[in-house]
């Protein structure tokens, strides 16, 4: 049998019913299912344990990919995530507007029609001059907005040193 456990912070209560986590704390709640046949997930008091009867190297490193993603609940709940982003633009200047559940990149190297990056799940962005921020509790709506806004700006045919043009990620908190 394998097992590995994960110590569960005050600040945060889990609440485990069969394979479904979910996760409270001060910035808000999150709640993901592991439909994983071999995973076996139980709560002891103030720990968690992620546990396989198989020894097979992929179900030990599912048990280790759960114990991740329930650690990353637990941190988005008390603390949340913070993606920070930069607008560079040296040809054209570039303006990013929010509509909705879409991020707009007009006047992108002096295209026309805007470029349009979509949001995910309960990510919020806003947008201060040149820097965008990104924030939220669930960690993969936010990687995921942030991916989709880097890759909408993604220059295919120029030589990337004279256009050194778009939108990138400066910093994680």
């Amino acid at each position: 049998m394998y097992a590995k456990e994960l110590k569960i912070p005050q600040e945060a209560t889990v609440a485990v019913d069969n394979k479904k986590v979910k996760v409270s704390g001060e910035k808000g709640s999150l709640e993901k299912s592991f439909a994983l046949r071999e995973i076996k997930i139980e709560k002891f008091e103030n720990k968690i344990k992620v546990s396989s009867e198989s020894e097979r190297r992929k179900v030990k490193s599912l048990v280790g990919t759960v114990l991740a993603h329930i650690r990353n609940m637990i941190t988005g709940a008390t603390k949340g995530y913070t993606y920070r982003l930069k607008v560079v633009f040296s040809h054209f200047p570039v303006t990013v507007k929010i509509e909705g559940d879409k991020v707009l990149i007009q006047n992108f190297l002096g295209e026309r029609t805007p470029r349009i990056a979509k949001i995910s799940g309960q990510a919020k962005v806003e947008v201060k001059g040149q820097d965008i921020t990104v924030t939220g509790i669930d960690v993969d709506d936010i990687g995921l907005t942030a991916s989709s806004i880097e890759q909408a700006t993604r220059i295919v045919g120029y030589d990337r040193r004279r256009f050194p043009d778009g939108i990138f990620l400066t910093g994680k908190e």
